[in-house]
């Protein structure tokens, strides 16, 4: 895929808070994914940490895959290829999860793409080729 194709990278925040109206930031995540007008990309894991986080919320979850089966939302894989930068990512920060560390490796391939996020603590922390700040779209 061509980075200048990818302009959306997005985190679990968004995704549940889109899904979730008990969610802290539904009002916000509804008004950001309501904007775009193209799809998004994340990864499998936090594609995953997504549903895990939307928990018994059943009818959220077959949305968000919904989302996956009509390429709104595209999964892309990072551990496969990528594993090796994305373990130097977490050596370096110790409270970065793997999913945080699946979108930074993202946001390297694909330096033109935005990260949405709610996590702002941490994403405002890390840094994508050793010390460029994260392009965020975040509350």
């Amino acid at each position: 895929m061509k980075a200048s194709a990818i302009r959306y990278l997005i985190d679990a925040g968004p995704l549940v808070g889109a899904l979730s109206s008990r969610d802290q930031w539904h009002a916000w995540s509804v008004g950001v994914v309501a904007t775009l007008d193209e799809p998004v990309f994340t990864t499998e894991i936090v594609f995953g940490e997504a549903c895990h986080l939307l928990g018994l919320e059943r009818p959220a979850i077959l949305v968000l895959i919904r989302m996956v089966e009509e390429k709104r939302l595209n999964l892309i894989p990072v551990w496969s290829d990528h594993g090796d930068r994305a373990s130097a990512l977490l050596r370096h920060y110790p409270q970065m999860d793997a999913g945080d560390a699946s979108l930074v490796v993202l946001s390297e391939r694909f330096p033109k793409a935005k990260i949405i996020t709610t996590d702002v603590r941490d994403f405002t922390v890390y840094r994508r080729f050793r010390n460029e700040p994260l392009p965020l779209i975040h509350p």
